[in-house]
Parts: C-alpha cells; sequence; structure tokens
C-alpha cells in the first residue's frame, strides 16, 4: 500500500513559518506572499486534520500536534538538502574540512600534505588538530581522524593504523644524560601525553613500575610532549606512526628495543551521510594510499640499541617426573 504523505509546499510552508515563528519571514524566506503562507498551512492543517499553529500577537506558535510533526519535517528537509549538495559537489573540487589528531597531523600528515594538494589542486583544505568525539557530527568537519577505541555510533568507520608505543630523547639529551639500562629513567623526567595510562604500560612491560614514582609532566597530548622532547626537557613516549620522521632526521633517538601496543588505535571516522561524498572520499582513498606507501618505505626502525625482554609468567609443567 502506497504511504499517503502531505502535499511539498504545505510541508515547506509550515517549516519554514515553525523555524521563523512568523508567517511573513517565512513569505520572505520562500519568496511568496503572507496569504500565500497562510493558505499553505490552512490547507496542510485540513489535510492533517489537527491545529498546526496558535497566533499569539505577531507571532505563531505550535501546537503540540505542529511540535510533533516539526522534527520529521525539518530531519526530511535536511536530508533532501544533503543529498542534493552531494549530488552537484564536483568530485574533486571544492572545499574539505579534516578533524585530526594533533600529533598525526603535525608530524605525520602535514609533511605528506603535498602529494594530495599537487594531485586535487581545486580542493580547499581546512584542517583542525583536534581528537573531540564531537567533531564527527559537526555539520562543518566533512571527514576526522582519530585515535580512540572504535566505539563511536551511528556514523561510518574504518580502522587506520594501529601503534606501537616506545620511549623517545633527544640526542643531545641522552649524550649529555647517558641512558645504559631502563633504570638510568629514573635520572630523567618522564613527558605524559595522557593521563599515564601509557608510560605505565610500557613501564609494566620493563619491569620497572617503580620508576613512576619519578619525575614526571601531563603535557596534554602527544604532539605537545613529543616536541618537549625534541627540546630536550625529557623523555617522551613516541609511537611506531607519528615519532618514524623524527627519528629518521636524527630529532629523536629510541633507545630501546621494546615497544608495546597503544591502548587504542587511528581510526578514519565521518558521518554516515558524508561518506558517498566524492570529494570524502578521495581523501580517505588518498590517506589510506599514503600509509600503504609509508609502511613500505619504513621511514626508520624504531628499534634501541638497548635490549628488553617482555617479562613472561613462568611455565608450570603439569604432571611432570623429577630427574
Amino acid at each position: 500500500m502506497a504511504k499517503r504523505l502531505p502535499p511539498l509546499n504545505p510541508l515547506r510552508a509550515f517549516e519554514a513559518t515553525a523555524r521563523h515563528a512568523s508567517l511573513t519571514k517565512a513569505a520572505a524566506e520562500l519568496n511568496v506572499t503572507h496569504g500565500a503562507i497562510s493558505h499553505q498551512i490552512k490547507a496542510l492543517e485540513q489535510s492533517l486534520g489537527v491545529r498546526l499553529f496558535e497566533r499569539a500577537g505577531q507571532r505563531v506558535n505550535l501546537t503540540p500536534h505542529g511540535a510533533e510533526l516539526l522534527p520529521a519535517v525539518s530531519s526530511a528537509f535536511d536530508g533532501i538538502a544533503a543529498a542534493t549538495q552531494r549530488m552537484t559537489r564536483p568530485a574533486s573540487a571544492g572545499t574539505l574540512s579534516v578533524s585530526c589528531v594533533p600529533a598525526l597531523l603535525l608530524l605525520w600528515m602535514t609533511p605528506r600534505l603535498g602529494s594530495f594538494m599537487s594531485r586535487y589542486p581545486d580542493i580547499r583544505l581546512t584542517l583542525i588538530p583536534s581528537n573531540d568525539a564531537k567533531d564527527i557530527r559537526a555539520p562543518h568537519i566533512d571527514v576526522c581522524v582519530h585515535y580512540g577505541d572504535g566505539s563511536w555510533t551511528d556514523c561510518w568507520m574504518r580502522k587506520w593504523s594501529g601503534l606501537e608505543l616506545f620511549p623517545v630523547v633527544s640526542p643531545t639529551l641522552i649524550n649529555n644524560r647517558p641512558i645504559r639500562t631502563v633504570r638510568d629513567l629514573a635520572d630523567h623526567v618522564l613527558l605524559h601525553g595522557d593521563d599515564g595510562r601509557e608510560w605505565h604500560t610500557w613501564l609494566a612491560a620493563a619491569d620497572a613500575l617503580d620508576l613512576e614514582r619519578g619525575r614526571r609532566h601531563n603535557l596534554g597530548d602527544a604532539r605537545t610532549a613529543i616536541e618537549a622532547a625534541v627540546h630536550g626537557h625529557g623523555v617522551a613516549l613516541g609511537d611506531s606512526v607519528t615519532a618514524s620522521t623524527l627519528l629518521a632526521r636524527g630529532l629523536l633517538v629510541a633507545p630501546f628495543s621494546l615497544s608495546v601496543p597503544a591502548v587504542d588505535d587511528f581510526y578514519v571516522v565521518c558521518r554516515n551521510e558524508m561518506r558517498s561524498t566524492p570529494i570524502v572520499q578521495l581523501f580517505i582513498d588518498w590517506l589510506f594510499a599514503e600509509k600503504e606507501q609509508a609502511d613500505g618505505r619504513a621511514d626508520a626502525p624504531v628499534a634501541g640499541r638497548i635490549g628488553i625482554r617482555r617479562k613472561r609468567p613462568a611455565l608450570r609443567v603439569i604432571g611432570a617426573k623429577a630427574s
């Protein structure tokens, strides 16, 4: 059975009037007369058999029936507008707004943007250093590259990269204050980019949790912690994605061979309706292609010069006979 829907023009008049709370302003927006708006609303009310507005001086207010109808009508018109924009938006021209983890944006994405800009010269980028989950649903942001556990709901997402964590330090600092064993970290400031969980994970793997009682600074995010390490202010945790270029350029060194998996991963995330937008598809495809090329090049090894074995639990053989 076909669904019975009200006529489109009365619904447009209703939505505009409800949004402005004014017949006059709705008429101006839709470029029709005040009388035409009033006629369309009366026709819709007669079609539905309910009153949608009550007059209050120069303003009109929604009745309970009107308040119930408005969200569905507004959502439908927003969806039509978004679909029309996607259909008419050029595949390789226009604006693209990207929210990206600050460290990843500065240390990995920015050095590689030249290839995207040269390939798509008519796309104007807006890059936002952020890892705020609210960006995923922000109407002014097209796509996000965020660090998290992938638990975002009602959106499109794809894991972009896992990462390994390991200590990094500037060559100048390690030359002035050598790190020969993990115990030497007690003589250094530990720089945190999070609440301390990631350093705790690495120190646990190195059997050195007692070092957590030493000096430390929480610098808010990984980008600031890495920058502080480059300037010789302490030892930070680098990762196998963002620190690789700094290691290759000799701005940082990784003194230990031990690395541990990060708590979370990098994901590409966007609103469901944006995934099919050609300009977003181009950027996502470029992002994954660049990551594949970077993995193939292996800019710098992450293994350090001091070997540390992961602590393993002792094995117990049940039923074995003593020799």
